[in-house]
């Protein structure tokens, strides 16, 4: 049996997200007899690392976004990277290295960028001929963490990503475009039989316009004055949110509807059923990170973005935006008459709607799987 190990980060959902997708394809559908082994990089590294690691970015996005843009323009200066790079990579090292050499894999695919020095660290160091595969999982605008190392694999998600590596100096036979990578339930729209069945199920009313507030594994940020506006305007529509793991928003949430005596809110903490959620739903509020915008824009959903991170996240919306599939609306305030308006202005929304369909989306989950198992 071949082994691969698939490495990521808990630095958000859109490292993990991908890996878990692709390893589950895997799994089921390739010919060849594979094991994939997920691999924490942080998992056996010290305490302090781990939570400065990943909890510093979760505390950075949802609470002082601006240090986390603050420390991404600062990596664009390649001294600070190359500097971030080895830091890292002295804590991580140990732990990865011991997986590798035990384990011995046939492939290894890393899906964080903090994860590359270490990797090729040791496989040269211990002489190894692993061939390695990089996963850029921002399908735009990529952190400079990515591209320190020039002779890669890379896999990416836009022919605009290739072009700015290719201006890097990174070989172009060395990059490989796919469409972005999602779960394999986002390969296909539901019928409406069964979109009427999980509004059933999730006690929704069923002819109700729906709208989805969710942003990722870590709520919404600013999630309760978004709520709290939208209930304000007293629109004719049911109201989703999902709060992930972050508990002060699920309460923050529970007591507004518990306060106004809300029928028309549902509050959700971590789920496994968001895909039947924008399935179902006719606008979503969300923030710009990759693996969400494009759940909304595969499952032909109007997004409407409040927050964003700088520049991670601009190539996303900036993809929204500029084909008009989406709308961009940073103020908490006029958010509301955003939203009525698209549930209430059929030609408005629907001009959006049909650009998302004329997008011809689809899911890079099966052709990156078949590329990583085929890879010599």
């Amino acid at each position: 049996m071949e082994k691969y190990l698939f490495f990521y980060l808990k630095t958000g959902g859109g490292h993990l997200a991908p890996a878990k997708a692709v390893a589950e394809k895997i799994k089921t559908e390739s010919k060849k007899d594979v094991e994939i082994l997920l691999i924490d990089g942080l998992a056996e590294s010290n305490t302090f690392v781990k939570t400065a690691i990943e909890d510093g970015y979760k505390n950075a996005i949802n609470k002082a976004a601006w240090t986390y843009e603050f420390l991404y323009a600062l990596h664009k200066i390649p001294a600070v990277s190359r500097f971030t790079a080895s830091l890292v990579s002295q804590f991580v090292k140990p732990s990865i290295e011991k997986q590798i050499l035990e384990t011995k894999p046939k492939k290894i695919v890393v899906f964080h960028f903090f994860l590359i020095k270490p990797i090729f660290e040791i496989i040269k160091e211990n002489k190894l001929e692993t061939p390695v595969i990089t996963v850029v999982t921002d399908p735009y605008t990529a952190h400079p963490l990515w591209f320190l190392q020039n002779n890669q694999n890379y896999v990416v998600f836009s022919d605009s990503l290739k072009e700015k590596c290719i201006e890097r100096g990174i070989n172009r036979k060395n990059l490989q475009v796919f469409p972005f990578v999602l779960d394999s339930k986002f390969s296909h729209n539901i019928s409406d039989f069964e979109k009427l069945r999980i509004r059933m199920d999730l006690g929704f009313e069923f002819n109700s316009k729906i709208i989805l507030i969710i942003g990722g594994g870590e709520g919404m940020p600013r999630g309760k004055k978004i709520l709290k506006n939208i209930i304000a305007k007293n629109m004719d529509a049911e109201i989703a949110i999902v709060c992930g793991k972050n508990l002060k928003l699920y309460a923050q949430a529970m007591k507004l509807k518990t306060q106004y005596r809300l029928k028309n809110l549902k509050v959700y903490g971590f789920v496994d059923f968001v895909h039947s959620l924008i399935c179902i739903s006719d606008v979503v509020i969300t923030k710009c990170g990759a693996s969400t915008f494009m759940e909304i824009l595969m499952m032909g959903k109007v997004p409407v973005i409040n927050n964003y991170i700088w520049e991670q996240e601009k190539g996303n919306m900036e993809f929204v935006c500029d084909r008009k599939m989406g709308i961009l609306e940073k103020s908490t305030k006029r958010l509301p008459d955003v939203l009525h308006r698209l549930i209430t202005d059929n030609e408005f929304y629907n001009t959006l709607s049909n650009n998302i369909k004329n997008g011809t989306f689809s899911n890079g989950v099966g052709p990156v799987s078949d590329y990583i198992v085929n890879f010599q």
